[in-house]
Order: C-alpha cells, then sequence, then structure tokens
C-alpha cells in the first residue's frame, strides 16, 4: 500500500512546481519591485493557512481509530494516547483530494501574461513588451531550451551570493524538516500527550504566528523600501535571535515514563536502561509472563507495568478501557493494590513544561517567518531576470533533493536508536517503538538541528561580507533600488529619445526636399 502513498505524492509534488517556485517567479515578473515582497509574503502565509487547517482535520483524524466502521469501537482496550494506537489517517487523504481538484479550477482562467504592474496607464509600453514576449517565444521555439539552459546554469552556478544561499537553504531545511516531522512523536514521547493533542497544539501555537512573521515581513519590505543588503541583514540577524532562544528549550525537560523493568526497578528506584533481563522480578516470576507483551498498565503506585501479568495481578473487573487489574504483588502499596489500562500521567510539572516549550515555539516560529521573506527577496534579486526561474526552481531541487528526502531518514535512524522497548509483530519481527530515553531524545531532537543551524551562519556571514561591496542584477549601485523599474524608466526614455531623433530626422530631410 506504501506504492500508492509514494505514487500519490509524487504526483501532487508536480502539481505544486507551477505554484511552488514558480508562482514566486510569476509575481515577481509582473509586481512592482516593492509589492512583490507582500504578495510573496501572502502567498507564503496561504501554503501556512492550509496546513492551519490540515492540521485540525489530523487531530481529528487522529482520534478515530483507524478500522472505525468495521469494528466495534467499544471493544478497544488502547486509549489515543497508548502508542498503539493507530488514528484514521486515510480519511484525511480523502477530503484533500477533493479539495485539491477544486482548488485547480481557478488557475485556467489566469492570463499567459500580464503588464508590467503600475505601467497599466502606457498603452505603448504594454504593447512593446507584449510584442517583446511574443518575440522571445517564437525565439524559444527556433533555438530550443538547451540553448539558454546551459549559459544560465553557468551563470548561477558561477554567482557567489547565490550558491552560498542555496548552501544556507539546504542545511536549515535539513534542521527544520526533522523538527517539524518529529516534533508530534516528541512531544508525545517527552510530555505524555495523545497523537491527536499534540498535533492541534502544534497548529495552534506555530501556524498563526508565522502567519503573522510572512505577512509583518512583507509590510516592512514594501513600507521602508528595504534593498537587498538590508534584506540580507534583517534577515541574517533575527534568524540568529531565533537561533538562541531555541536553546532555552533544553531546559524544558520531562523525566523518564516511570515503568518497570525499563526505567525503573519494581521497588520504584531507578535502574540503568536497556537491561532487559529486569523485565522479571520475584513478584512476576512464577506467572509465566510473555516479556515483549507492551500491553501497558497504571498501578495505583504510580509506576507503569509493561502488562498487568507483570505487575503480578490476578484479577480484573470491567470491559474495555474502563477495566481494572485487583491484586497485583508487584504493586507494593497499602491497602488493595490496583493498576488500570495505559501509562501513568506525567503530572502538573511536566504539563506546564509543555505549555512554555509550545509558548517558546510561537515566539521562535514569527521572529524566524519574520525573516523568511527578506531572505527569500535577496535570492530573488541576486539573480538575473532571465535567470529568475530557474534559479528558483533549481533552489528548490536543490533543497528537497539534499534536504527534504534524506534528512526524515536519517534523523528518524537515530531517534530509533533511543528506543528503549520495540513492538513484536505477530509473525515475531520487531514492530513499532514502544517508549523512548526521554533524555537521548532530546538531545538528538533539539541538539541535531541546533548544530545544522549554527554551521548555516557561516555561509550567512560570507553573503554579508560579499554584499559590501558589490552591487546585484536587481540592484541600483547608487540609490539601492530595484533595477526593475529603472530599467523601466531607461527604456521609456530610450524610445522618447528615438522618437525625437526620429523626428529631427524626419524634419531635416522634408527641409532638404524642400
Amino acid at each position: 500500500m506504501w506504492m500508492y502513498v509514494l505514487v500519490g505524492n509524487i504526483i501532487r509534488g508536480i502539481g505544486e512546481t507551477p505554484i511552488m517556485p514558480l508562482g514566486i517567479s510569476y509575481i515577481e515578473d509582473f509586481a512592482k519591485s516593492e509589492n512583490s515582497p507582500l504578495y510573496i509574503g501572502f502567498v507564503e502565509t496561504g501554503a501556512i493557512i492550509g496546513p492551519l487547517f490540515g492540521l485540525s482535520l489530523a487531530s481529528f483524524c487522529a482520534n478515530v481509530y483507524v478500522d472505525t466502521g468495521s469494528v466495534n469501537t467499544d471493544d478497544l482496550t488502547i486509549t489515543p494516547t497508548d502508542t498503539r494506537w493507530v488514528g484514521a489517517w486515510w480519511f484525511g487523504f480523502l477530503i484533500c483530494a477533493g479539495v485539491n481538484a477544486l482548488t485547480a479550477i481557478p488557475f485556467f482562467f489566469l492570463p499567459k501574461w500580464l503588464p508590467k504592474e503600475g505601467l497599466k496607464s502606457n498603452a505603448d509600453i504594454i504593447k512593446n513588451d507584449k510584442e517583446e514576449k511574443q518575440r522571445e517565444e517564437v525565439k524559444k521555439k527556433k533555438d530550443g531550451i538547451t540553448k539558454d539552459f546551459l549559459p544560465f546554469m553557468k551563470s548561477l552556478l558561477c554567482n557567489p551570493v547565490y550558491m552560498l544561499f542555496i548552501l544556507i537553504s539546504i542545511i536549515q531545511f535539513n534542521a527544520f524538516v526533522n523538527m517539524f516531522t518529529f516534533m508530534p512523536k516528541y512531544l508525545e514521547q517527552q510530555h505524555g500527550k495523545s497523537a491527536s493533542d499534540v498535533i492541534f497544539l502544534i497548529g495552534i501555537y506555530n501556524l498563526p504566528p508565522i502567519c503573522i512573521g510572512y505577512v509583518a515581513g512583507g509590510l516592512i519590505m514594501k513600507k521602508f523600501k528595504i534593498t537587498v543588503k538590508q534584506a540580507a541583514h534583517i534577515a541574517c540577524w533575527l534568524s540568529l535571535t531565533e537561533y538562541l532562544l531555541h536553546f532555552l528549550c533544553f531546559l524544558m525537560i520531562c523525566d523518564n515514563s516511570s515503568v518497570a523493568g525499563i526505567t525503573t526497578t519494581y521497588n520504584g528506584m531507578q535502574q540503568d536502561l536497556y537491561m532487559e533481563n529486569a523485565i522479571l522480578a520475584d513478584c512476576n516470576r512464577d506467572c509465566n509472563c510473555p516479556t515483549k507483551t507492551w500491553d501497558p498498565v497504571c498501578g495505583n503506585n504510580g509506576v507503569s507495568y509493561m502488562s498487568a501479568c507483570l505487575a503480578g495481578c490476578e484479577t480484573s473487573v470491567g470491559a474495555g478501557i474502563n477495566m481494572v487489574f485487583q491484586n497485583c504483588s508487584c504493586i507494593q502499596t497499602s491497602g488493595n493494590s490496583s493498576a488500570v489500562l495505559g501509562l501513568c500521567d506525567k503530572g502538573h510539572d511536566c504539563s506546564m513544561m509543555l505549555q512554555y516549550f509550545l509558548i517558546l515555539s510561537a515566539v521562535g516560529s514569527f521572529i524566524y517567518s519574520l525573516s523568511a521573506i527578506p531572505g527569500y527577496m535577496v535570492l530573488l534579486r541576486c539573480i538575473k531576470p532571465e535567470e529568475k526561474s530557474l534559479g528558483v526552481g533549481l533552489h528548490t531541487f536543490c533543497t528537497r533533493v539534499f534536504a527534504g528526502i534524506p534528512a526524515p531518514i536519517y534523523f528518524g535512524a537515530l531517534v530509533d536508536s533511543t528506543c528503549l522497548h520495540w513492538g513484536t509483530l505477530k509473525c515475531g519481527e520487531s514492530g513499532a517503538c514502544r517508549i523512548y530515553d526521554s533524555a537521548n531524545f532530546r538531545y538528538i531532537y533539539l541538539g541535531l538541528p541546533a548544530a545544522l543551524r549554527g554551521l548555516s551562519y557561516i555561509p550567512a556571514f560570507l553573503i554579508l561580507n560579499i554584499l559590501k561591496n558589490r552591487h546585484l542584477p536587481g540592484e541600483n549601485a547608487s540609490s539601492g533600488t530595484m533595477l526593475t523599474e529603472a530599467k523601466t524608466t531607461k527604456k521609456e526614455s530610450e524610445c522618447k529619445d528615438m522618437d525625437q531623433n526620429s523626428k529631427v530626422l524626419n524634419d531635416n530631410e522634408l527641409k532638404t526636399k524642400l
């Protein structure tokens, strides 16, 4: 079945290309230079509003059992907080497929080209631009794409600012793909929340600040007419500020879940991790319990056990998720020793740490998104106008190939190395990880992205140094304004001069004839 998901994602990726990144180049070509950052900010905001609704939908789907409709959910003995719970992941695909089909309709009504924004009143310039575009299209048909492709690629590869920007994007994208992909799992394991709750909280706390940051970044670029060099500084220093705030996340920690035989002894004392022989104890040694079964119960002493059998429980009352196990020999409490299904709650302090983490994540998301539009404008303005589409496409290609594909693979392998207990499939093979070492998981989840992002600031500072004494293709040498308008003005003046010269020549010819 995973092949169907893979093919579907490939087709979806093909469909995304006209919008991102070519849509960005489309806006940059036809909008005023001071307006394009704002428009791109709106597009990027739309790309965040989608995931906001998507995460809300995912939260709902994750709370519904995967086989709902074909099984009686009243007979389930697991809850959404259990690591064995699988939500109805397929339901969201059906909804999103229908919505994607509807969003394709407006694109059929887009024109092949638009007049440059701000020049609508000048019919001659519009006509000249239209004729020039038609000539370019005819030339491309005659010469073929390969004639321009290799020179453009050579020009881009020899552009130090562009290549350093791609390097920064690859390194930073490696960090952010890892953090965003594994954030639900991290919060589940670290703070003991269900996948449904975690996905909802991520959407509420992170995506609205990102939307506000994108729009605010575009407005700032438009309002103050930020130059390329200024945009590079804004992007770099805001990103660095958010990077330093990231280290506060290391303080927001929760201890491992107290699971007898894995993280604690049956006497309630901490033990060395990864000791499988400690799963059995005197209180359950004669029960003939399977040591690989993961069906956790929470004792009334605040300690979790891998199964009711390993807790030494003899009887049970109730059914489904309301089942209660009694007379448990391993649970040392005064009075009747009992246990309920599921891991024990991590307590109020851990819930507060989750709130602090989410608040810090929201602040960091806003600061970083505020720097995103200025940073993206550096990419667009550091390359020649005729190379823009290829440059943006190559940038996206590199980030997807060198970050989007490998990052989750190697990061997932590192996360799996912190597993304390693997589930077992019916065929006897290892299944999914049931519980992780919270400390090592935290060091990998927060530490590796921090190291990657730290490396990315080396090429960032190199870009700032290069821009000190260099004039970019999209920037005027004297005032720092974008050449898009300057070229148009120059073109208008040249046309006026030519008209005036031709008028003078015609007058002289007329005089000569007379």
